[in-house]
């Protein structure tokens, strides 16, 4: 039975999640696939499956089959059938189908036992299991699919939230390719041209002219600069941020992350040191995924578990998108001149002052100016307690990955880092290209950045790929997608 990746080879996999549900579907495709199904199918009709119309369901039973060894030890066996399912069974003829072959589903009931019964069957007929993401990967390689909208896949797949589900599924219509596509047709246009006049230059005939060639660089340039720009916030609404909530023991961390969640998840005590592990918990705000991380409070101790408890702490700092620093209100002014430690202004830091309600009213303005005065950066008063500063805190938050004005369904978005690199390899070749035109640099230097340009803008969409790129890519899907 083959094992590798050959084209020629009809793969099966269970195409549904591991565990328990009302249906799960095995899905064949290649060359073979209906042959392959024809053997462990029996319509309810009578019919051959390779006769039925495409994009149809029917009614089958799903049979495994077994040679036993004959009683009399003689040559002859009697294939026996055994019903493993009753099912729906859907032939799709290629090209018309996801991966652009021959396909095949059974949409059995949601057993593991069942649809791994179903699965072994295939194999038996004549399938292979498939790898991850092969599925997918033959929709790029028939050319269903260009290599952004085989990743958008996979972001359908693991979207967390409205606004990622909305950007994977306008990448999986092939938006961003074919925004990519359009930038790299002018470069590989204006190159062209380039060329030409590098191979007639001994006539002296130009093909484009500076003034244009610099015109349509610094445009591509700038549309690329564009999508650029939105690859914090795209990343952010694909994978999500992780917020670590730091500071010294009882400030009120674990209150502050019960409060954000609205639930008991932290435990929350006055002896300092509660909190020995990580605690962590996901929310969603204003459509970006976020993983909120309660830590332990840094001091210094004996104790050998909260000493652990510290390191995971400044482990999970280091870590973190953005760090939201917790220090009591209280505390904090008794004394004269507050040294309690903050983190340098413009880093990935907020501070938060806890337990405001705590302040004499008259006093919390005048002390919340001079603080921030103190430490050049602003302070988020809140109160875990009355819930004051809380909304506040979220929007600051929210507001350090998401612009005020960011819509998921307005302009092309990049989300994926790969794509991020790709980008910023084009955008510092055209830098150089135009640097070395304007500085009258050779054609032929010229023409490298170029090449250079279009070849980084062909790897997102897969016009120019290789393989340890692709299986890199496929390996993270899951298996039967």
């Amino acid at each position: 039975m083959p094992i590798d990746g050959a084209p020629e080879d009809t793969i099966c996999a269970i195409a549904t999640p591991t565990g328990e549900g009302g249906i799960g579907i095995v899905r064949i495709s290649g060359p073979n696939a209906t042959d392959i199904a024809a053997k462990i199918v029996r319509l309810r009709t009578n019919r051959r499956l390779g006769t039925l119309p495409s994009h149809t369901l029917h009614l089958a039973d799903i049979v495994s089959t077994s040679h036993p060894e004959p009683a009399d030890h003689s040559s002859s066996a009697v294939t026996q059938e055994r019903i493993i399912d009753e099912g729906l069974v859907v032939y799709m003829k290629g090209p018309h189908s996801f991966t652009a072959e021959d396909v095949v589903e059974f949409h059995c009931h949601g057993s593991m036992t069942v649809l791994q019964r179903v699965c072994e069957s295939c194999v038996a007929a004549g399938a292979r299991l498939a790898q991850p993401g092969e599925f997918t990967k033959r929709a790029f390689l028939n050319g269903r699919l260009d290599l952004s909208q085989a990743e958008a896949v996979l972001d359908t797949i693991k979207a967390k939230s409205e606004f990622a589900l909305t950007i994977a599924q306008r990448q999986l219509r092939g938006e961003l390719g074919r925004y990519v596509q359009e930038l790299r047709s002018v470069i590989v246009a204006l190159l062209s041209r380039v060329e030409a006049g590098i191979d007639f230059s001994e006539e002296d005939i130009s093909f484009v002219s500076q003034g244009d060639l610099i015109s349509g660089l610094r445009n591509t340039v700038h549309r690329i600069q564009k999508l650029l720009d939105t690859a914090q916030t795209g990343r952010a609404l694909r994978d999500g941020i992780r917020v670590v909530l730091a500071g010294q023991p009882n400030v009120g961390k674990s209150s502050l992350l019960n409060s954000l969640i609205h639930d008991d998840r932290a435990i929350v005590t006055d002896v300092p040191g509660t909190t020995r592990d990580l605690i962590e918990e996901a929310v969603v705000w204003n459509g970006l995924p976020i993983t909120l991380v309660d830590t332990a409070g840094l001091r210094d101790t004996t104790d050998v578990v909260e000493q652990e408890g510290i390191r995971r702490s400044k482990d999970a700092q280091a870590l973190g998108d953005l760090i939201v620093h917790v220090v009591d209100a209280v505390e904090v002014q008794k004394t004269e001149a507050p040294t309690f430690p903050v983190p340098i202004p413009g880093t990935k830091y907020l501070v938060v002052l806890n337990k405001v309600d705590l302040l004499a009213p008259f006093t919390r303005r005048p002390f919340f100016e001079m603080l921030e005065g103190r430490l050049q950066q602003r302070i988020l008063p809140v109160s875990t307690l009355t819930g004051e500063g809380l909304e506040e805190l979220k929007v600051a938050i929210t507001s350090r990955f998401l612009t005020l004005s960011f819509e998921a369904n307005e302009g092309v978005v990049v989300t994926n880092v790969r794509h991020r690199v790709a980008l910023q390899r084009a955008f510092t070749a055209i830098m150089q290209a135009l640097s070395s035109i304007e500085g009258g640099t050779l054609a032929e230097l010229v023409s490298v950045d170029l090449h250079e340009a279009a070849d980084a803008l062909g790897e997102i969409v897969g016009s120019i790929t290789s393989d340890d790129i692709l299986e890199r890519i496929f390996s993270e899907f899951c298996i039967g997608k």
